[in-house]
């Protein structure tokens, strides 16, 4: 039996209305509007994605995210990696974890995860329309943006590792003031009665050093265009005529891209697996989306079995797996069941967890 795993799993908040999404894409916009509407674009194309047991909820209720919680933790989930939202002093999606943080509900681990990245149309084939810009401005911004973060670390829910709270940045290498971000959220959270802070790098270079931006580790999902486009394996039905598919979405074959989803381990690089259930984001961006075709919760457990083996030999406190995602239905990466295959991707997680002593 392996060592305990700790699962986390990315929680999108987008599933409650907003002023700026009315405003971008019209009137009572969630993630719903694009997962329900959703079409299939070629044979054999499993949309729309439908939810079964929690069906179309709303995050403004409490009730939604305390089933959530209690689902995850059933099926062997530790916590959840809300995304948050910081764009030089404006926030947006974020009443469901400030709710979570001011009633302490539910009672359920997390930590967050700084999607610090400009929102654009590209994905709707708009590249150069900006929809809100992430900045960096230092000063008072910086204060508060820590003092925020450092309230956060201090719930006694916050995930830690040996006393420090896990904090991603999705994209830590376009911060330029990285190095004084770095140090002053680690002496804020000292200052606080912390051990310090955990800095996760998402999207990152291969072969990236943490320790050279300041960070402790990586979790490095395939998450790019260019990086699915490098994929060797389209549909087999589609390789003769793939060059003939203008117009369609970026097609891979599940199964047979599995090997290439997990990055080997570097020797004295700590980089924590992701791993995807699915991926298919053809209901946001359409033609301009990328599928991942053929996944099934069987295939699921050989993905899970790989990373797992990446996490042998690594202490328990420090043994972690994330999974992208929770509920990103228009990306099509979730594990919150759907019509199609109920709990089965949530029961292999909770089988493979189990076997690896979670």
């Amino acid at each position: 039996m392996r060592k305990k795993v700790r699962a986390i799993a990315f929680y999108l908040p987008q599933f409650h209305p907003v002023p700026e999404n009315d405003a971008w894409w019209g009137p009572g916009f969630t993630e719903w509007t694009n997962t329900a509407k959703a079409k299939p674009l070629f044979r054999g194309h499993y949309q729309p994605h439908v939810p079964a047991d929690l069906g179309f909820y709303d995050l403004r209720l409490p009730e939604a995210r305390v089933a959530q919680a209690a689902m995850a933790r059933e099926y062997g989930i530790e916590g959840f990696c809300y995304y948050h939202y910081w764009f030089g002093g404006k926030r947006i999606l974020e009443r469901p974890f400030e709710e979570v943080l001011e009633s302490g509900k539910p009672d359920f681990p997390f930590c967050l995860c700084w999607a610090n990245e400009t929102w654009t149309g590209v994905w709707h084939g708009l590249e150069k329309q900006i929809l809100i810009e992430q900045t960096y401005p230092e000063g008072e911004d910086l204060r508060q943006h820590i003092e925020y973060l450092v309230r956060a670390f201090c719930d006694p829910r916050y995930m830690k590792i040996e006393g420090k709270p896990i904090f991603l940045v999705y994209r830590p290498l376009d911060i330029p003031i990285l190095q004084k971000f770095v140090g002053d959220l680690r002496r804020a959270a000292e200052k606080a009665g912390l051990s310090g802070v955990h800095l996760v790098g998402v999207v990152t270079p291969r072969n990236w050093q943490p320790d050279s931006s300041g960070f402790d580790a990586s979790a490095r999902p395939l998450l790019s265009r260019r990086n699915w486009v490098s994929l060797r394996h389209p549909v087999k039905w589609l390789r003769h005529r793939y060059r003939k598919l203008s117009g369609k979405p970026i097609i891979r074959d599940y199964r047979t891209v599995l090997p290439e989803l997990l990055p080997p381990r570097v020797p004295g690089i700590t980089e924590y697996p992701c791993v995807f259930p699915n991926w298919d984001n053809t209901p946001r961006c359409g033609s301009n989306g990328i599928v991942l075709h053929g996944s099934t919760p069987e295939l699921f457990r050989l993905h899970l079995r790989q990373a797992l083996d990446l996490t042998d030999g690594v202490p328990p406190e420090g043994n972690l797996l994330f999974i992208k995602s929770w509920n990103e239905w228009a990306e099509g990466n979730h594990l919150e069941p759907d019509l199609r295959y109920g709990r089965a991707y949530l029961e292999v997680l909770h089988e493979e967890l189990i076997g690896a002593g979670a």
